[in-house]
């Protein structure tokens, strides 16, 4: 038997900045990738290293990104220009966010993030979507 879960009901929340902090569902959110946590390494091979196999360190821990495809609703409050995911962009604004899995221990992780993309896409034949890009600042609390 398998212990696969539906990755269904996931939800992307984006804190308000007050103390305590609020955290709002991002309407609309389809797909969800990442964060895409890295180790960043570097070479440490020396002349005396074994057999003359490259040798590697880790130095620093990268949050990397967040992708997010979404219906995208111009005048919504978590995505207009006057108030959501464009305004933090264009304010170049750091906000938490919260990513929320559906699984019995509601495993949540937290991050601080700009968004460095929202692109729209209008088909002729479709609905009005966006792919939006978070980049993780700091260090994420995985939980």
């Amino acid at each position: 038997m398998t212990l696969a879960i539906s990755s269904f009901g996931t939800l992307l929340k984006i804190g308000d900045g007050a103390t305590p902090e609020a955290y709002v569902t991002i309407a609309e959110v389809g797909n969800i990738t990442g964060p895409a946590l890295s180790l960043d390494t570097d070479d440490a091979t020396s002349h005396d290293s074994v057999d003359g196999w490259t040798e590697a360190v880790g130095t620093l821990l990268n949050g990397g990104e967040v992708g997010m495809d979404l219906n995208f609703i111009p005048a919504g409050a978590t995505h207009s220009y006057a108030t959501g995911l464009i305004h933090d962009m264009v304010g170049r604004t750091l906000r938490n966010f919260r990513l929320v899995f559906p699984n019995v221990a509601a495993t949540t992780w937290t991050f601080a993030a700009f968004v460095t993309k929202f692109a729209p896409k209008a088909p002729v034949k479709g609905s009005l979507t966006a792919a939006v890009t978070l980049k993780i600042s700091g260090k994420p609390t995985l939980m």
